[in-house]
């Protein structure tokens, strides 16, 4: 079999076994979670993984995000959505800046993926 061959077959069949056994095992979401509704002052879009785009994998993903009182995102959890395309919505949104505030806040941005065409 070729390298191209196991590289297909990898990515057809093993990769959604894998994802779908990583989404599988992570821990439950305690009750839900506001939507952030701190003004966004600049996005960044999340960069479509190439594994994602091959394979024809779309959906949301849902990420809660710890805005410090300077508008500066502090942290980040990956709420649900598909594996494969989760680090693209946290590291994209780990460069968003918010307006300043009092205090930090805490709420949970969704990301849509949609199926390439």
């Amino acid at each position: 079999m070729s390298q191209g061959a196991i590289q297909r077959w990898l990515a057809k069949w093993l990769l959604p076994i894998v994802a779908s056994s990583l989404l599988l095992c992570a821990p439950p979401a305690r009750g839900q979670q506001p939507e952030l509704t701190r003004k966004v002052k600049s996005k960044v879009q999340p960069t479509y993984p190439d594994v994602a785009r091959r394979m024809s994998i779309a959906g949301i993903v849902k990420v809660q995000v710890v805005v410090a009182a300077n508008g500066a995102v502090k942290s980040t959890k990956l709420v649900g959505g598909h594996p494969l395309l989760a680090s693209a919505a946290i590291d994209a949104v780990k460069k968003w800046r918010f307006e300043a505030a009092s205090e930090e806040t805490t709420g949970v941005v969704e990301f849509k993926f949609a199926a390439p065409q």
